[in-house]
């Protein structure tokens, strides 16, 4: 079990749990879409600054760039979660009550994970859906605000879609995981920042004051843009439906924040989550997926160091020490060990 990537998916739910009650601060000034908008922008905008600074700038000249062929899925990953995502929710919100579209919201963990299973081949057995379960039902006691209501058949079904099309994008992404996850977020936010807000403007909606507007690129930047790039980091090793799932712990992070610093009262339902929610991420701790497998021969570039997968020969252009990066190949190996799905485990169960 990788710890560090574990840790990455709940700093990542940490910081983006950190956003939400940040964003309702913003909320009675700013339109949503235009909130979205300068969240986006904040992320991408300070990520791809980020880059350039001492140190970060030396971490990340060692990682991978997005090259043509991963281009396609980043792509792919931006229109479905930048573009799609935020539509289907906009067009949701506005035929569905708050009560329902709070526990629908809560679906996306659960259809990262369906989609990583029988889309995309990733492989997980009960143990991990019954702690998807359990995390996806502790999300829910928190957003549980009332019995809901489905009249509107169609809002709840877009909301639904657009959950869907976050869990495609954490799976494209996934297909790009061992490039450069700065480069990734800076794109992303990039490009789904400028359309958010665009977006917006074109309904209707103004731009906040200059203060608010630098408010809502700090959240941006904190809550989505190095949220993100540890939700990257994570994919690497976990897969898309394991981080998605430690990903769930998002609200309950976000709802300890709202009683301990705007002074929400505590309820049973959040006593309820955390019970809830520390069940499915033990069960996902204390995981183990061990068998016979066989790694196909395969070339491709990330950084690494020359553990029992990477045992290759080097050219005299290669970078010394480790953790380097340069195009190589892995041999045909079958062997037993302790893994999870990450790029070099791409296997048939």
């Amino acid at each position: 079990m990788n710890r560090r990537a574990i840790a990455y998916a709940l700093l990542s739910a940490l910081l983006f749990g950190l956003s939400t009650p940040a964003a309702k601060l913003l909320l009675g000034n700013v339109d949503p879409i235009v909130l979205a908008g300068l969240l986006y922008c904040g992320a991408g905008l300070g990520i791809a600054i980020l880059r350039y600074l001492p140190g970060i700038r030396d971490a990340a000249a060692r990682e991978t760039a997005v090259d043509r062929a991963g281009l396609p899925w980043l792509l792919g990953a931006i229109v479905a979660g930048g573009i799609l995502g935020p539509l289907f929710l906009l067009f949701g919100l506005a035929r569905t009550d708050a009560s329902t579209a709070s526990l629908l919201l809560t679906f996306e963990s659960a259809a990262t994970a369906l989609l990583a299973r029988f889309l995309f081949g990733e492989a997980y057995g009960v143990r991990l859906s019954f702690g998807l379960a359990l995390l996806v039902g502790g999300a829910m006691a928190l957003a549980w605000t009332g019995a809901p209501t489905l009249s509107a058949g169609l809002g709840p079904l877009l909301i639904i879609a657009a959950c869907f099309a976050w869990g495609i994008d954490n799976n494209l992404t996934r297909k790009v995981a061992l490039s450069d996850p700065l480069q990734i977020v800076a794109l992303k936010g990039l490009i789904a920042g400028p359309f958010n807000l665009a977006l917006g403007l074109w309904i209707g909606a103004s731009l906040p004051p200059a203060a608010t507007v630098l408010g809502a690129g700090m959240v941006g930047l904190l809550g989505y843009g190095v949220s993100l790039v540890l939700f990257v980091a994570a994919l690497r090793h976990l897969g898309a439906a394991r981080t998605g799932a430690y990903f769930a712990v998002a609200p309950f992070f976000g709802a300890i924040v709202a009683v301990v610093i705007l002074g929400e009262p505590p309820s049973v339902q959040l006593l309820i989550a955390g019970v809830l929610m520390a069940a499915g991420v033990w069960l996902h701790l204390t995981e183990v997926h061990d068998h016979d497998h066989i790694h196909e021969s395969m070339e491709h570039e990330h950084p690494h160091v020359h553990d029992e997968h990477h045992q290759h020969g080097h050219t005299a252009g290669d970078p010394p020490g480790e953790p380097h990066s340069h195009p190589h190949r892995h041999a045909r190996l079958k062997h037993a060990h302790p893994h999870l799905p990450d790029a070099h485990h791409q296997h048939r169960h």
